[in-house]
């Protein structure tokens, strides 16, 4: 009973904002398209459709919030306008009851949070659509953050994310770009997405590695974690202070360099990803902060850890070339190593994918370099390279949607930010250091615990190779009985080819001597 109110609810926000108009003007039987457009004529739908599509998803919840800004991410599939108004979509939820959440630390962690902290804050400093952020005391003074699951997500999860696979069914039997789009591939994603971020002690571990990788930097804080008091529902870290990055006017009275800070954001994250292959995929404005402490003032401060992204070092090669091939306007090398990655398919002219691209990014390069969107030129890449039925990595999709929140907050904070003057030096000493003699070294390094196993046993490998060498092989002969008996039957066939040869060859004599006798 509760699914199909929920049904009806989600049918009647789809009613109001026009969201079927959006369908509709897909649908791949027009007569059906038209005839729903007749018989709901009643509701405003002036609104553009990206607005009405994010205010649908606000009032649909938590769970559709989420799953807006999922969808915001695959600007490889979604027209640009949507994905521009879903990309403002924020967790907007109210907190829920403190006794919830410290009946939620009691049971998670064994004790009251009396008994766990020295001061706990009752009031939540943070809500979101998963978790809720108190701030506490632990017992030896260090001042933490306890972030908290929301009691009862697994269940609503579960509920709403089951309707969104059959909306995603219909759609992909109704809609003419459903093939296209893949709905039910989709929510997918989206449902996994979601119950890896019901586990709190995912995003502990995501945090931790990406303060390890950040350890000795200058220009990235990451909080530590306390595990002893980390739980799949609820998490302890260390309290971070400073001013979210959004707001611009604190920023400059605080004194912070905002060019230093908008080169430092770039560097940071070209650090994390062509360095690490390891990078925090949800950087946008709600997630950094900017540290106002004296010892690491103006650094940037990283939170919420639930999505991260990870690249191989294949991965990472086939990016610096992309992005150093684009810049350079060397469209053959793009189409090259599209083909050399098995990405394009291997039947695919590199003179047809090379002006495919070219004709996709010349316009681009008619405007300063400072004015190049690197997340549009990788999308314009996805773009083109979906023509010629390349598969669009996933981790590449949001490696591509974190650029561009890197971008713009990057041209916030400094609007004469020249990112690719600020990123091709990176990136030319990262392809240097990969092709070059510290490349090399580095990849021995890597391979020598594995090698220093091998090595002792060389002389014992080397003397049983040349042992086995000196012996006859059971295949040597079983080959050599083999060769005999051939040898063997050779001899026989010759005989039986000769005996016979020369029995015709006397009857043939005996014949003409006969003739020439009785002639």
């Amino acid at each position: 009973m509760l699914k199909f109110l929920r049904l009806l609810k989600i049918i009647r926000i789809v009613i109001l904002y026009g969201i079927d108009e959006i369908a509709i003007s897909g649908l791949a039987v027009p007569r059906l398209a038209k005839l729903i457009d007749k018989l709901i004529f009643w509701r405003d739908i002036s609104a553009p459709r990206g607005v009405r599509l994010r205010k649908a998803l606000e009032d649909l919840g938590p769970v559709f919030v989420k799953f807006g800004q999922v969808l915001s991410t695959r600007r490889d599939l979604l027209p640009e306008d949507i994905v521009d108004e879903l990309s403002k979509l924020q967790d907007r939820v109210p907190p829920f009851d403190p006794d919830l959440a410290i009946a939620q630390i009691t049971k998670s962690l064994g004790a009251h949070p009396e008994q766990l902290f020295a001061e706990f804050e009752r009031i939540p400093v943070a809500s979101a659509s998963i978790a809720q952020v108190h701030f506490a005391v632990l017992k030896d003074g260090r001042k933490v953050a306890v972030k908290v699951l929301r009691p009862g997500m697994k269940a609503s999860i579960d509920k709403d994310v089951a309707l969104m696979h059959v909306a995603a069914g219909w759609l992909e039997k109704l809609w003419a770009d459903g093939k296209r789009l893949k709905p039910r591939e989709v929510v997918g994603e989206f449902d996994k997405y979601l119950h890896d971020e019901l586990d709190l002690m995912r995003e502990a571990a995501n945090g931790s590695q990406l303060r390890r990788n950040f350890a000795d930097s200058k220009l990235l804080l990451v909080p530590e974690m306390y595990w002893d008091y980390c739980s799949s529902s609820v998490i302890v870290m260390e309290r971070m202070n400073g001013i979210p990055i959004s707001q611009r006017s604190r920023l400059l009275d605080a004194g912070v360099d905002m060019e230093k800070l908008s080169r430092d954001g770039v560097e940071i994250f070209f650090t994390q990803v062509f360095r690490d292959g390891f990078f925090h995929a949800d950087m946008h404005p709600g997630n950094i902060l900017v540290s106002t402490d004296k010892e690491t003032f103006g650094r940037y401060i990283a939170l919420d850890f639930g999505i991260v992204g990870t690249l191989t070092d294949f991965d990472k090669d086939y990016l610096s070339q992309n992005f150093l091939a684009f810049f350079r306007r060397d469209y053959k090398r793009v189409a090259e190593a599209h083909i050399e990655s098995g990405w394009a398919p291997k039947e695919t002219r590199v003179d047809e994918l090379e002006s495919a691209v070219r004709a996709c990014c010349e316009p681009i390069f008619d405007r300063p370099l400072k004015d190049i969107s690197f997340g549009q030129v990788l999308l314009r890449l996805f773009q083109t390279s979906r023509r010629f039925n390349v598969e669009v990595q996933p981790q590449l999709v949001l490696l591509q949607k974190t650029l561009l929140n890197i971008e713009g907050l990057g041209r916030q904070l400094d609007p004469n930010l020249d990112l690719w003057k600020t990123a091709k030096p990176y990136l030319e000493r990262w392809m240097s250091d990969q092709v070059g003699w510290r490349g090399l070294l580095e990849k021995l390094k890597a391979e020598a615990p594995r090698y220093s196993h091998i090595f002792p046993q060389l002389p014992r490998l080397a003397h049983q190779a040349l042992t086995l060498a000196s012996e006859p092989r059971q295949d040597t002969a079983v080959l050599a009985s083999l060769l005999a008996e051939q040898r063997t039957t050779n001899r026989l066939l010759r005989i039986v080819i000769y005996f016979g040869g020369g029995m015709i060859a006397g009857a043939l004599v005996a014949q003409l001597l006969l003739h020439l006798y009785y002639m």
